[in-house]
């Protein structure tokens, strides 16, 4: 059942106020990404558990599958049944009219980011389509999100080794932050400062230092995208330098795909799959995002 605007209103101001005591209190929302009903759920279960704040974000691709309206009736069911303070984001939206669609079915938290769609999108077409985003996001109130470029990798397993050297090319700077988050007015600036879609044979290495300089040089919220096989210290030091929300997609998809190979090969003789999912599968997805909720310090922080 579609929410009413006022009801959207309502949650958006809580998701803003949210964001707010993130920073002032040094804990960051995890972003985990949704693909179904199982990562949902496990989801749910390790944010009860710790008390723990959540974002759970779809794509286009899980848009394309699963449908806005029905994401957002998924979510708003678990949070009244297991009593969550639990907000949706739209991550990495590849337009302008998919992000509007996005506010429109109350999503909380909109990334817009055309570059993933168009990588030679050049810096004038992505301030002026993520400014068009800021203004009609004024009509609920939805948190909008950002950055200047095209970020790398994508959401899976990979074997390369990460090249630094060329990654350092596309990072962050203190001066192009605050530029972009001063042209856009944008609500939240997604970080890179060596944050990497996906999984590698090496564990990611980031530069707090730099995410230092532009905590300094922005006044707005500060993400970090690619969160996935990165050392746990490295967040608890983001955290506390002041960045409010992390994405954690591969980790996750990973835990998923191994437990399942695992317990079908374990039953060859079970045909309720599903049966299998909720037993196994689910519990293997809940400890990644229980970890991650540790090192992000926001166990104990949920407002319901």
């Amino acid at each position: 059942m579609p929410l009413t605007l006022q009801q959207i209103r309502d949650n958006c101001n809580r998701a803003h106020a949210s964001m707010m005591r993130a920073r002032s209190e040094h804990f960051a929302f995890g972003a985990f990404n949704l693909d179904d009903q199982a990562t949902l759920k496990a989801v749910a279960q390790a944010a009860q558990k710790l008390n723990a704040p959540v974002l759970v974000e779809v794509s286009q691709g899980e848009v394309d599958n699963i449908g806005l309206y029905n994401v957002r009736d998924m979510v708003d069911n678990f949070k009244r049944e297991y009593g969550l303070e639990i907000y949706v984001n739209l991550d990495h939206s590849p337009s302008v009219e998919a992000a509007k669609q996005g506010i429109d079915a109350g999503f909380e938290f909109i990334h817009i980011d055309v570059s993933q769609s168009n990588h030679d999108a050049s810096d004038e077409e992505i301030v002026a389509a993520t400014k068009e985003v800021v203004e009609y996001a004024k009509i609920t109130g939805a948190l909008v999100e950002s950055e200047p470029h095209y970020f790398g990798g994508g959401s899976n397993v990979f074997d390369t080794a990460i090249d630094y050297e060329e990654i350092k090319k596309t990072f962050s700077t203190p001066e192009g932050s605050k530029h972009f988050v001063e042209a856009t007015g944008i609500d939240t600036f997604a970080a890179a400062i060596g944050n990497l879609h996906g999984k590698y044979p090496v564990p990611k290495v980031l530069d707090l230092e730099l995410l230092q300089q532009i905590r300094d040089a922005v006044d707005c919220n500060i993400s970090l995208h690619g969160g996935s096989d990165t050392p746990g210290h490295y967040f608890v030091s983001a955290v506390k330098i002041g960045v409010t929300k992390i994405n954690i997609n591969s980790d996750m998809r990973f835990a998923y795909r191994k437990s399942l190979e695992k317990v079908l090969a374990d039953n060859p003789d079970e045909y309720s799959v599903a049966k299998l999912v909720d037993k196994e599968v689910v519990a293997a997805v809940q400890t990644v995002v229980e970890s991650k909720l540790a090192d992000f310090n926001s166990a104990g922080k949920a407002q319901v």
